[in-house]
C-alpha cells in the first residue's frame, strides 16, 4: 500500500513537470512568433533599404512606401470602381494595395472578411491589358465570384472540373492565341498542380505577354500551420518560378507570422510589400447564449431567434459540430418553420451546389452546414451566424462567424455553449492535430466564449492575433450587458469535485464530464448541503469543472475506440492542494442570466437591427426578380450583384428618379442593365408617398434615412 502510495506521488510529481514543460513549450511557440515577426519586419527593411537607392518610377512624388499617392492610373481606377463595381469608396487599404498590384509588385495582403479583398485583384486585372489568373479553394466561392463579375459585365470564367466543353475550348483558345474576351481565369489548386495541358496553354499566354497577374486566394492554405491546409496550395510556388515578372497577389483573412513566413517561402515572393488590416468587425455584434443540455430546447430558441430578429428571411448560417447534427438540426428547423437546407462534405457535390444556388439566391433563409461550407463564400448580406456548437479553435471562429455582414452592415454572431461541448470537440481535433490545437481549442474557451462574463468577447481576437485592443463600442453582450455579476468561493466545490475523482480513481472507475457532474450532486446533497446562495445550477458546475480543467487541478483523458472516442475528466497535477483547501478557487456567476437567453428576438443594449422598410423590401423584391429573369452564358446571377445590400440604403435614402440621379449611385453598368426598372419602381414609390398613401412608408424612411446615413 505505501509502494503504491510513492507511485503515485511519483507519477503526479511527473504530471506536474510535464504541465510545466507544456508551459515552456507555450511560450517558446510565442516568442517564435514574436521572432518570426521580426524576421518579417528586418526583411522588409532591409529590402527597403536597398531600393531606396534605386531611381523610383514615379518620380519625387511617390516614395517607396508612399503606396496612397498620385499615379497614373488613379482616374481610370476611380471611374472603374464606381461606374462598373458600382463601389463608391475605398475600403481601408483598397487603394493602396491596388497601386501596388498597379505597379507591378508583388504583395501579401492579410485583411478581415467583408475587408473587400476581392476589389484587390479584380480591378487590376480589369484595368491592365491581358488575362489574371486568380487560384481559390472553393468551387462555390469560384461560382460566386464568377456570377458576381458577370453581372457586372466582365468577361470573368472557371475552368474546373464543372466546366464544359465548349467553354473549355474558349478559355483555351483564349490562352493560346488570345482569340475571344477573358479578363479574369479562376481555377482551383488542383488544375495548377495536376493539368499538364493547362500550365502549357499558361506559359503560352505568358510568353505571348497575354498574362497581367496572379492572385492566390485563401493563401493560408499554404502553410501546415494555417487552419485550413490544403496540399496541393503547396505547389502553387511553381507560379512565381515560371512567371517571375508577373506581380503575384496572394490574400487571406487570417495569419500568424509563422503562416506569414510560410506563405511568402511557398510561393517564391520574398520582396513582396505586406499589407496587414485589423481583425476588428465593428459591424458584427458577438453574444454567447448559455446552451441548454435538452436539444430540442436549443432549437426552439434558435428558431425563435430568426422568426422574431429577422422575419423578412434575411439569410444567415448555422454552424454544427457534425455532418449528422447538421441534417437533424436543419430538419428540425424546417419543422418549426424555418426555411433551412443542410450542407456538408458527404452529400452529392452537385446536391450542395443546388443548396448553395438556392441559398445565395435568397429562396431558403438559411444553411446549416458544418465547417465544409462557407470558406470565402461571396454572399454579402448574412445577417447572422449561429454556432450550435463551440468551434475547434480560435481561428475558425472568427473565420466562420466573419461570414456574416461582409456588406459593412450591422449583424449578428451567435454562439451557444456549455462546458458539455468542450470534450468533443477536443477529442475530434487530437485526431487531427495534438498539442498546438489543443491550446487554441482552451484560448476559445477561456478567453472568448464562457469564463469570464466581464471580458470583451472581440477584446480576445485582438489577444490572439497579435493585436492592440480597441474599444468595443458595445458591440458584444459582455460591454452591453447590465447583468449583474457576483463571484463566489468555490472552494469547498472544488474539494468535492476531487474527492469524487480521487475515490473513482482508488475504484479504477473513471467519468465523463456529465458523468462528474452528476456525481458531485448525489454527494452534495449527501454531505447535507442546504445555503442556496453556494447550490450551484448544474451548467455552473459544468462551468467550475472546465475551469478546474484550465487550471490544471483536473485534466482530460481519452480512451480510443474502433467507433468513437470518449472523453473522461481526471485528477490532475495540482489536485492535492485543491483536496486539502489550499487552492482558493473563486466562481464567476450571473445573479440573473433570463433577460440574456437566446430565445427571443431583443437585442442586448449597443446592437444595431435593420429592420426593412417599405422601400427597401420592395427593392429587395426588385433584385431577386432581376436576378431570376438575367443571366450571362447561362450562368444565373445573385440577388446581391443585381444590387448589394449597401446601394439599396443608399437608394432608399436618396430616392432618385432620373438615370442621371441613379447612375451617381450605383454606376454606369447597374444604370445602364437595371436602370429603367429601378427607376419605375421609385417614382412610382415617391408618388403614392406624396399622394398620402405612402406616409407611414415615408416615416420610417426619414429613421432610416438618419440611421443609414450617419453610418
Amino acid at each position: 500500500m505505501e509502494d503504491e502510495e510513492n507511485i503515485e506521488e511519483e507519477l503526479f510529481l511527473v504530471e506536474s513537470q510535464l504541465h510545466d514543460i507544456q508551459g515552456q513549450i507555450k511560450t517558446l511557440l510565442d516568442r517564435q512568433e514574436e521572432l518570426y515577426e521580426r524576421q518579417l519586419q528586418l526583411k522588409a527593411l532591409l529590402e527597403v533599404s536597398k531600393m531606396s537607392r534605386n531611381k523610383s518610377n514615379y518620380g519625387s512624388s511617390v516614395t517607396l512606401e508612399d503606396w496612397s499617392g498620385s499615379f497614373p492610373w488613379d482616374s481610370q481606377a476611380d471611374d472603374t470602381r464606381f461606374n462598373v463595381f458600382g463601389i463608391t469608396s475605398y475600403r481601408s487599404n483598397q487603394r493602396e494595395i491596388i497601386n501596388t498590384v498597379m505597379s507591378g509588385k508583388d504583395v501579401l495582403v492579410i485583411m478581415a472578411a467583408g475587408g473587400g479583398k476581392s476589389l484587390c485583384y479584380q480591378l487590376p486585372a480589369v484595368l491592365c491589358n491581358g488575362i489574371a489568373l486568380v487560384v481559390s479553394p472553393l468551387l462555390s466561392l469560384i461560382q460566386d465570384q464568377v456570377m458576381g463579375l458577370a453581372a457586372l459585365g466582365i468577361p470573368a470564367y472557371m475552368l474546373t472540373s464543372t466546366t464544359n466543353k465548349e467553354v473549355e475550348k474558349f478559355i483555351y483558345r483564349a490562352l493560346d492565341k488570345g482569340e475571344g474576351e477573358l479578363k479574369i481565369l479562376y481555377v482551383t489548386p488542383e488544375k495548377i498542380s495536376k493539368s499538364k495541358r493547362f500550365m502549357s496553354k499558361l506559359e503560352k499566354c505568358h510568353h505571348a505577354g497575354r498574362l497581367s497577374l496572379v492572385a492566390v486566394d485563401e493563401a493560408h492554405c499554404c502553410s501546415q500551420w494555417g487552419h485550413d491546409f490544403r496540399p496541393d496550395y503547396k505547389n502553387l510556388g511553381i507560379l512565381k518560378i515560371q512567371f517571375p515578372s508577373v506581380p503575384m497577389i496572394a490574400l487571406t483573412a487570417t495569419a500568424t507570422s509563422k503562416v506569414q513566413m510560410d506563405l511568402i517561402e511557398m510561393l517564391h515572393i520574398p520582396k513582396c510589400v505586406k499589407f496587414v488590416s485589423t481583425v476588428n468587425r465593428p459591424n458584427l455584434f458577438y453574444k454567447v447564449y448559455e446552451k441548454s443540455p435538452v436539444g430540442k430546447v436549443v432549437i426552439d430558441e434558435i428558431a425563435n431567434f430568426i422568426s422574431e430578429s429577422y422575419p423578412n428571411n434575411e439569410s444567415g448560417i448555422v454552424y454544427c459540430f457534425s455532418r449528422r447534427e447538421c441534417e437533424q438540426v436543419a430538419k428540425e428547423l424546417c419543422d418549426r418553420g424555418i426555411s433551412a437546407e443542410h450542407y456538408h462534405a458527404d452529400m452529392d457535390i452537385i446536391a450542395r451546389e443546388k443548396i448553395h444556388m438556392r441559398w445565395s439566391q435568397g429562396k431558403s433563409q438559411v444553411i446549416v452546414g458544418t465547417v465544409a461550407f462557407g470558406m470565402g463564400i461571396n454572399k454579402p448580406d448574412v445577417r447572422f451566424v449561429i454556432h450550435h456548437s463551440l468551434s475547434k479553435s480560435m481561428e475558425t471562429y472568427y473565420q466562420e462567424s466573419g461570414r456574416a455582414g461582409r456588406d459593412g452592415l450591422s449583424s449578428e454572431c451567435v454562439l451557444y455553449y456549455r462546458p458539455g461541448d468542450v470534450p468533443r470537440v477536443q477529442w475530434s481535433s487530437t485526431k487531427i492535430v495534438a498539442f498546438k490545437t489543443y491550446m487554441t481549442l482552451y484560448d476559445t474557451v477561456r478567453v472568448c466564449f464562457s469564463q469570464s462574463k466581464r471580458s470583451c468577447r472581440r477584446g480576445a481576437f485582438f489577444q490572439h492575433f497579435g493585436e492592440a485592443l480597441q474599444d468595443c463600442n458595445g458591440m458584444c453582450d459582455n460591454c452591453a450587458s447590465s447583468i449583474e455579476l457576483k463571484e463566489i468561493d468555490a472552494t469547498n466545490h472544488t474539494k468535492i469535485v476531487v474527492s469524487v475523482l480521487r475515490d473513482l480513481k482508488l475504484n479504477d472507475q473513471r467519468a465523463t464530464l456529465l458523468q462528474l457532474v452528476d456525481k458531485f450532486k448525489a454527494k452534495w446533497k449527501g454531505l447535507g448541503y442546504s445555503n442556496k446562495d453556494v447550490d450551484l445550477k448544474r451548467e455552473e458546475i459544468e462551468q467550475l469543472i472546465v475551469q478546474l480543467i484550465l487550471d490544471h487541478v483536473l485534466k482530460e483523458e481519452f480512451q480510443h475506440t474502433a467507433y468513437s472516442t470518449n472523453a473522461y475528466v481526471t485528477l490532475g497535477p495540482l489536485w492535492k492542494p485543491a483536496l486539502q483547501g489550499n487552492r482558493p478557487v473563486k466562481l464567476e456567476i450571473a445573479v440573473e442570466s433570463s433577460q440574456d437567453r437566446g430565445g427571443g428576438g431583443r437585442l442586448s443594449k449597443g446592437a444595431k437591427r435593420s429592420w426593412m422598410s417599405d422601400l427597401e423590401a420592395k427593392l429587395d423584391e426588385l433584385r431577386r426578380e432581376l436576378s431570376s429573369s438575367s443571366s450571362n452564358r447561362g450562368i444565373s446571377i445573385f440577388p446581391h450583384a443585381v444590387l448589394s445590400s449597401e446601394q439599396i440604403s443608399l437608394l432608399s435614402c436618396q430616392k432618385p428618379t432620373t438615370e442621371a440621379e441613379l447612375e451617381k449611385v450605383i454606376g454606369k453598368v447597374k444604370t445602364e442593365k437595371y436602370g429603367g426598372r429601378i427607376i419605375e419602381l421609385m417614382r412610382s414609390y415617391v408618388t403614392d408617398a406624396r399622394a398620402g398613401n405612402g406616409a407611414d412608408a415615408s416615416k420610417r424612411n426619414k429613421k432610416d434615412k438618419d440611421v443609414v446615413c450617419g453610418e
